[in-house]
């Protein structure tokens, strides 16, 4: 059967990671991950919650020569545990800290001995090894598991690398790789490709860190040496502008799981002065697309990927995809490699006859002056005979409900103008930066004045009152 090695560096001395400053090199990984794989209990399944990003890597690759599979759920919650155990009865969990209350048999990440010198060499991996199985981000009830083989995600990532030139190590020394620092947890599909695969299927070096704070990420970029990259989110990068740090030079930054703004993209490249490329993909598909958000609006497809319309959806066929992949977006294709992205199918809002999408209504309230943060919420109809009202949750400190409302009138239809609108301190946003569905209805239900209100000047009260309530 065809085999891919574990990581494509030239040689065991090149540097495959950076912890705290200091190099890792190709042989200290894979001694790592064999001494790892040693001690792995005997379960089938993993749960790797490593927070450093190095540490997740070793047992990643030592569950791979193992051959065990890594379970990647969206959250770690404790539903999501149960969840998991039902899945599969013996899965344990990987941790690498003090205060792990994961209720699951737990190994945790061990001190490494220094190991001698050898000439060992790059395992090679089955193509059709079943190494992963991911978990929609976000999602509620039974989580759908996606089968994730060593062949498809190496063809993947070898796509995204291809598209950004990275092996190439272009304007680069014979002795130079990048270092990617990223701002999204490796169990994350996103971060998973582009924190962990890319670097160990590019010959380029990870960042052990996980920052999330704009200082977080100024110093772990700081502690890797040039050329670096950043794989961050709308979020985290809104968050890094606005603190007007110094941010240590880059050479490229890459955005997904949420939409990215025109005009936070114009900011991003202004302030970072280094292209901002935006990733499209799902957990189901894997990337698919990239776009230079400043240039264009369109999107282009991977190499072999195209996009087809099977009966009542578009899917995704070829390339890395073993099979066509049915996608939850709305599609425009304007030729066979680019797309137009116009919302979320889920997202489509009929509200009187007139249309429109979760993902219009966002991108207008979050390009208005002063505003943070914010997000509409469309309840599940009750029945065909209630009258259903969006509603608004807002981080905007320097505004007022009555001005907001006057500035989404020049953006929106009036009937899409949110009943009640709710000034929040901080949105339920994840670790990607994503506002799972139900965090955000918690957060309206535990607010909001039960009693139905139909006038503009009732909505607004509730956001005056919670204009400076903390959360």
């Amino acid at each position: 059967m065809p085999t891919l090695p574990l990581l494509t560096h030239i040689s065991l001395d090149k540097i495959v990671a950076w912890q705290k400053g200091a190099p890792i090199s190709v042989e200290k990984f894979l001694a790592d991950a064999a001494h790892l794989a040693v001690l792995l209990p005997s379960g089938k399944h993993i749960l790797n919650i490593c927070r450093d990003r190095y540490h997740f890597a070793v047992g990643l690759a030592a569950a791979i020569i193992s051959n065990k599979v890594s379970l990647l759920p969206p959250t770690h919650t404790p539903e999501m545990v149960q969840q998991l155990q039902a899945f599969s009865a013996e899965v344990f969990c990987l941790h690498d800290n003090d205060d792990c209350t994961i209720a699951l048999p737990k190994l945790r990440y061990p001190a490494m001995p220094e190991h001698a010198a050898s000439n060992m060499a790059i395992p090679q991996i089955d193509a059709q090894q079943l190494v992963a199985i991911v978990f929609p981000s976000g999602s509620t009830g039974t989580p759908i598991p996606h089968a994730k083989k060593w062949g498809s995600l190496v063809r993947n990532v070898q796509a995204q690398d291809a598209r950004l030139g990275l092996s190439e190590n272009i304007g680069l020394s014979e002795n130079k790789s990048y270092s990617i620092v990223g701002t999204v947890p490796p169990q994350h599909m996103y971060g998973f490709e582009s924190t962990i695969l890319l670097p160990l299927q590019s010959g380029n070096a990870l960042s052990s860190t996980q920052p999330f704070y704009p200082a977080d990420i100024c110093s772990a970029l700081q502690e890797t040496p040039a050329p670096r990259i950043l794989v961050s989110t709308p979020l985290h990068l809104r968050l890094l502008l606005d603190a007007e740090l110094e941010v240590p030079e880059l050479v490229l930054a890459l955005s997904a799981t949420a939409p990215l703004s025109n005009s936070l993209a114009h900011k991003a490249e202004a302030s970072l002065k280094a292209p901002l490329l935006e990733i499209y993909g799902s957990t189901e598909t894997g990337q698919i697309a990239t776009r230079r958000t400043t240039q264009g609006e369109a999107w282009q497809l991977f190499p072999d990927v195209r996009l087809t319309q099977m009966i009542e959806h578009i899917c995704a066929v070829g390339g890395h995809l073993e099979s066509p992949v049915p996608l939850s977006d709305i599609i425009e294709s304007t030729s066979a490699e680019h797309f137009l992205l116009h919302g979320r199918t889920q997202d489509l809002i009929n509200i009187a006859g007139k249309r429109s999408s979760l993902a219009n209504l966002n991108h207008h309230l979050n390009a208005i002056d002063g505003v943070i943060d914010g997000a509409f919420f469309m309840p599940d109809e009750a029945s065909h005979d209630h009258v259903t009202r969006l509603s608004a949750c807002v981080v905007a400190p320097s505004l007022t409900a009555s001005n907001l409302l006057a500035a989404l009138r020049t953006r929106i239809d009036p009937v899409f103008l949110p009943r009640p609108l709710l000034f929040v301190e901080a949105l339920p946003r994840n670790s990607t930066g994503k506002l799972p569905r139900e965090a955000l209805k918690k957060l309206i239900a535990n607010h909001v004045n039960p009693q139905h209100k139909t006038t503009e000047q009732s909505t607004t009260q509730p956001a005056q009152k919670m204009q400076n309530k903390r959360l």
